[in-house]
């Protein structure tokens, strides 16, 4: 099964990109809380995370390596409009799989959509090649 999970301290940013990407027909699961996207993620629950840009008490860039590290193959997708350049490197090299700007016009919803199927069979591929 192929589970999304939503991490955004933004109530409305979690909304949207819930409904956007419910409708897409994904299974989304949402939190609030990096403790709970650490836990998610350490028991497999989601293959691709969508990650606001900060919550609680930590960042982007503090979770990431976190995350990381509790899974290896899991997919970031970092949905952020305040990152500069110099993070952004650091962020990449941390391992997100991509970074989408908030989803505002159309386009930009095409664009994540996109970027989180590319996730899930870049995810399939890595699974396959374990096995």
């Amino acid at each position: 099964m192929s589970v999304l999970l939503v991490a955004d301290k933004d109530k409305e940013s979690r909304e949207t990109l819930v409904g956007l990407l419910a409708e897409a027909g994904y299974t989304v699961q949402v939190t609030d809380s990096a403790a709970n996207a650490i836990s998610d993620i350490l028991k497999k629950k989601a293959q691709v995370v969508l990650l606001g840009s900060s919550f609680d008490d930590m960042t982007a860039a503090d979770l990431i390596p976190l995350l990381k590290q509790c899974n290896r193959n899991v997919s970031i997708i970092l949905v952020s409009d305040d990152v500069s350049l110099p993070l952004m490197r650091k962020l990449r090299r941390e391992g997100i799989f991509y970074h989408a700007l908030p989803p505002v016009k159309p386009e930009d919803r095409e664009e994540l959509k996109q970027a989180v199927a590319c996730a899930f069979e870049t995810h399939r591929t890595q699974q396959y090649q374990l096995h």
